[in-house]
């Protein structure tokens, strides 16, 4: 297929790129700069602008682009960049997507689990209403801004990410510096879930999306076997053979992380019920495992 990307430069984008590319796909990299190659389509996020005629011919169009949510403390204007990064960028791919002729036949949306708010010890899945919080709100924009694209009949799937094991880039990246220093340990009182999954599944759970027709709307990106930050914590410093002693107490995070904190200390046990009825595997479902296959 003729495939284009957006946000090729991150870590889930480059990843998907080389897995596509190795397939024999041909893949286009929407670029904000110009266009130095013919696998490049500049354009311009904050403009809502993008070269349509790059993406003539196109059969699927993968949106991944926004700010890193953990990047930045949270101020006013990080979160409005936040947004704008996402909200602008949707609209403008889901504008232009609806414009072209023909159009694609697939419009895939990486949005957020951050959908559902906090869930606490409840399991949900697709089909659980939105929740509250700056995350939750956002993610509604976010997703309506794909409208254009749907109201023209394009199969749109937004796919809402968990937070994804990989040794470099991410959260977790962050992560795995420290405990392989000693440095490891709960957040908080470490009771909250985490919705976790191998950075290997996302690849293969974006792929499948691709190549199944009967998906569309919101489909989870997380692994089966949610898990708490203190099971998290344990399963790290077993992997690494490293102590985890350390803690982060909750006051210690807000104090740090401003509003962002109340994510982190937040609990949300999401289920991938639509990937699994589609007939989608997990090759690293338990956590232990999604750590392990993101050193090798």
């Amino acid at each position: 297929m003729r495939i284009a990307v957006s946000g090729s430069g991150g870590l889930i984008g480059a990843a998907l790129v080389d897995s596509l590319r190795a397939d024999g796909h041909e893949v286009l990299r929407l670029v904000r700069r110009s266009a130095r190659t013919g696998e490049e389509v500049r354009w311009d996020p904050k403009r809502r602008q993008v070269d349509s005629a790059g993406l003539t011919g196109c059969e699927a169009v993968v949106h991944l682009a926004g700010a890193g949510v953990a990047d930045r403390r949270w101020t006013a204007a990080y979160k409005r960049e936040l947004r704008d990064s996402r909200v602008l960028g949707t609209s403008a791919i889901a504008e232009t997507v609806a414009g072209l002729d023909p159009a694609p036949h697939t419009l895939l949306v990486g949005t957020a689990i951050g959908y559902y708010g906090y869930t606490g010890d409840r399991a949900v899945d697709e089909g659980a209403p939105a929740g509250d919080g700056f995350l939750a709100e956002l993610c509604q924009e976010w997703e309506q801004a794909a409208r254009p694209a749907v109201e023209t009949g394009v199969r749109t799937v937004y796919g809402r990410t968990g937070l994804v094991v990989a040794r470099r880039g991410g959260a977790w990246g962050r992560l795995f510096p420290l405990f392989k220093a000693g440095l490891g340990g709960r957040l908080g009182n470490g009771r909250q879930f985490w919705s976790f999954i191998a950075l290997h599944d996302h690849i293969a759970a974006l792929r499948h999306i691709l190549d199944t027709p009967s998906l569309s709307g919101p489909v989870n990106l997380t692994g089966p076997e949610p898990v708490t930050n203190r099971e998290v914590t344990a399963a790290m410093g077993r992997v690494l053979h490293r102590p985890t002693l350390a803690t982060a107490p909750a006051p210690a995070l807000r104090l740090a992380l401003g509003e962002f904190a109340e994510d982190v200390l937040g609990s949300q046990r999401v289920l991938p019920a639509r990937l699994l009825e589609s007939g989608f595997d997990f090759a690293f479902p338990r956590i232990e495992d999604a750590i392990r296959a993101a050193l090798d």
